[in-house]
C-alpha cells in the first residue's frame, strides 16, 4: 500500500469472441459481448481493464488483437491484455493494437527471460507477470504456482517466484488464487499479504470477491488493485458502489 488510489479492475475473460466465466478455472459461461461489457464498466468508475484470452491460440491471440482494437476506439481508461503471450512480437501485436500493458503468465514460467527481454523493450511499466496459484503444504510459502490455465503444477513457491518476477522486470503482479476463482468466498488474504511484503512492485489481487467488505481485505491484506469479474458480470453491484464503499473506510479511490 503505497498511499496511491487503490484501482479497481474488471476482468473480462475472453473466449471465442465472448466474455466468460468459471469457478476455478472450470465450467465457463457466457457473459457477454466484450466490448458492451468494456463500454459498461468504464461508465461505472473502472481503473482500468483486464482483457484476458483463455484460448490463446495462434488464431485466438489474432483475434485478440482485433477485439483489443475494436474496445481501443471507444475505451479511454487503460487495458491491460493477457493470455498466451509467449514472444516480444505477440507483446508488440497487441500493444500495436491498442493495449497499455501486456500480462505473461505460463511463458515467463517456462523462460524467465522473457519478462527481463519485455522490460527492455517496452518499459516495466507496460509489464505484468500474472501468476495463478493454489494452494500446496509442501512450498515455503504454502502456496504453489500453476500454469496452463491452472492445470499443471510447476513445483516453484509462489512468493519466491513473485520475488524473480519483480526482479526480472515486472511492473507489475496480477496474483489469482485459483482456489477462490469464482467461488465468491473473498480474495486469499493470507496469499496477497505474503506476496506484497516479499515485492517492491504493486500487487493486483485476484479471485473470490463478491462483496464490499471483499475489496476491503484485499486491500487491507496489501494489494494496490482489486481485480473481479462475476460480481460485476452478474450485476450484483457496480464498481461505482464498491469505490464509494472503501471511500467510507478512508481508503482512496478515484470518483
Amino acid at each position: 500500500m503505497n498511499g496511491l488510489a487503490v484501482r479497481i479492475i474488471p476482468c473480462l475473460d475472453f473466449k471465442d469472441g465472448r466474455v466468460v466465466k468459471g469457478t476455478r478455472f472450470l465450467n465457463l459461461v457466457d457473459s457477454g459481448d466484450p466490448l458492451e461489457r468494456a463500454l459498461l464498466y468504464e461508465r461505472q468508475g473502472a481503473d482500468e481493464l483486464a482483457f484476458l484470452d483463455i484460448s490463446a491460440t495462434l488464431e485466438g491471440r489474432k483475434t485478440m488483437a482485433q477485439e483489443v482494437a475494436r474496445i481501443r476506439q471507444v475505451l479511454s481508461i487503460p487495458i491491460m491484455v493477457g493470455g498466451g503471450i509467449g514472444s516480444i512480437e505477440d507483446a508488440c501485436r497487441l500493444l500495436e493494437a491498442g493495449a497499455d500493458r501486456i500480462s505473461v503468465n505460463s511463458a515467463a514460467v517456462r523462460n524467465p527471460l522473457i519478462i527481463d527481454e519485455l522490460a527492455s523493450r517496452f518499459g516495466v511499466q507496460c509489464v505484468v507477470v500474472a501468476i495463478d496459484v493454489a494452494e500446496n503444504s509442501t512450498m515455503p510459502s504454502g502456496y504453489e504456482v500453476k500454469i496452463d490455465a491452472g492445470s499443471r503444477k510447476t513445483g516453484f513457491d509462489a512468493v519466491a517466484w513473485a520475488q524473480e518476477a519483480s526482479g526480472r522486470g515486472a511492473g507489475e503482479i496480477l496474483l489469482t488464487s485459483i482456489d477462490r476463482d469464482g467461488t465468491s468466498l473473498g480474495y486469499e488474504c493470507r496469499l496477497i499479504g505474503l506476496v506484497a511484503r516479499a515485492v517492491l512492485v504493486p500487487v493486483v489481487a485476484s479471485g473470490g470477491a463478491s462483496k464490499p467488505e471483499h475489496f476491503l481485505e484485499g486491500y487491507l491484506s496489501g494489494a494496490s488493485a482489486l481485480l473481479a469479474a462475476g460480481i460485476f458480470h452478474r450485476g450484483e453491484i457496480s464498481i461505482r458502489e464498491i469505490k464509494e464503499f472503501l471511500k467510507a473506510h478512508d481508503v482512496e479511490v478515484r470518483l
